[in-house]
């Protein structure tokens, strides 16, 4: 028998609960996987709370890194003893082991450890698609990260900076700007003091940035479109604040022929070649030394609730990673 999280019913924290849970031998195409580091996102309390449906009763977690147990039939390119990490589902990671689709697997390179995998591998590839796909950032590129100090949002400052981009980012506190600037930010807005819109207008010189990266959702969504100058394209991956109001299309074009997007790493990630060439992306950038993983916050896996309850309050920064 193994502990894992699970709930049985949407709601807060307290739905979650630490339980002993059966796993078996790994089918066709599977692997069983022994956790050494979990990681949090914001994506697991939008299916705790229901904004993400799932069939319930539902395990947690999407984001994890580990060794593998037990490879079953027609399983290739993934053995037993294998240091791998994934990002992906089914819910589950919330566990000291489960089985997983192999093809979801990914080996982790020896200069990798694995709680820098687990706090990296879904917010790095989240990263890597917003900044080399959904718009590739080039040198002297102005950008606009909100949440800039979260676990997502450091790794788009290194990230953007070393492609020679100004970064502009939002954040909650000092301590957050600090941490950013740290990390990449060129200019760190304190959203609660500054109107965000405002400042990215006046060190743009009025013109505005040619990209938005919105993960915040409801309360940053209509002056992020503003923020943008024409031509420039809204990056609406998450949505912290609530979700978006339905918007009426032609104030892209009132806006100057904006355009808007919707991406999730899944779609990104969908076939495993596309998936392998992300993961290769993000190791050589962190291997590199131009993007450092910060994590933020470690809490033991059966102290899961509480860890959800700091990352609503905006207590956390950088990433948070639960330890098996």
């Amino acid at each position: 028998m193994t502990f894992a999280i699970a709930f049985h019913e949407t709601g807060g924290p307290e739905v979650m609960q630490f339980q002993e849970t059966a796993i078996g031998k790994p089918g066709p195409g599977e692997a069983r996987v022994r956790h050494k580091a979990i990681g949090l996102n914001f994506a697991d309390i939008y299916q705790r709370s229901g904004v993400y449906p799932v069939n319930l009763p539902s395990g947690l977690g999407l984001e994890a890194a580990g060794i593998v147990e037990a490879a079953g039939q027609g399983v290739t390119d993934i053995r037993e003893g294998d240091r791998v990490a994934y990002a992906s589902g089914p819910p589950g990671s919330y566990a000291e082991a489960r089985i997983m689709p192999a093809d979801r697997l990914v080996k982790l390179p020896a200069g990798i450890a694995f709680d820098q995998a687990a706090a990296m591998m879904l917010k790095g590839m989240t990263a890597q698609y917003l900044l080399r796909q959904t718009c590739k950032v080039k040198p002297g590129d102005a950008i606009l990260i909100h949440a800039a100090a979260g676990g997502v949002g450091l790794i788009v400052c290194q990230w953007a900076k070393a492609l020679g981009a100004t970064v502009i980012g939002t954040v909650g506190s000092e301590g957050k700007a600090a941490l950013a600037k740290s990390h990449g930010c060129d200019h760190a807005i304190l959203y609660r003091r500054e109107n965000f819109l405002e400042r990215v207008k006046a060190l743009t010189g009025g013109e505005g940035v040619p990209v938005v990266y919105d993960s915040v959702g409801k309360d940053t969504f209509m002056d992020s479109l503003a923020c943008l100058r024409p031509l420039g394209i809204l990056v609406s991956f998450g949505q912290s604040s609530g979700t978006v109001p339905p918007l009426d299309i032609g104030e892209l074009s009132r806006r100057g022929s904006l355009f808007l997007t919707r991406p999730t790493l899944y779609t990104y990630g969908a076939k495993r070649a596309d998936l392998l060439a992300m993961a290769r992306d993000l190791f050589e950038v962190v291997q590199s030394g131009k993007v450092k993983i910060e994590i933020g916050q470690r809490y033991p896996l059966r102290e899961a609730a509480q860890a959800h309850r700091d990352l609503e309050a905006r207590r956390t920064m950088g990433s948070t990673i639960l330890l098996p």
